[in-house]
């Protein structure tokens, strides 16, 4: 199964598969750069405080980034 869409609701990122079938929730934070950074049919990158978080299509960390 992969990442179909992605969406920011307030402090939550929500990831979708192409049957619109909710994947995994994942927090964001509130922070001013906090959010939804991007995805791709198989990674979702999100941003809390100065670091950027890779989670895979089954919702499992893969990677950590200091944000710049």
């Amino acid at each position: 199964m992969s990442i179909a869409n992605a969406v920011q609701r307030g402090s939550w990122v929500h990831v979708y598969d192409n049957q619109n079938r909710e994947l995994f929730v994942k927090p964001c934070g509130n922070g001013p750069n906090d959010g939804l950074k991007g995805y791709t049919s198989h990674s979702v990158n999100i941003q809390r405080s100065g670091w950027i978080y890779t989670y895979n299509e089954k919702g499992a960390q893969t990677g950590t980034t200091p944000a710049r």
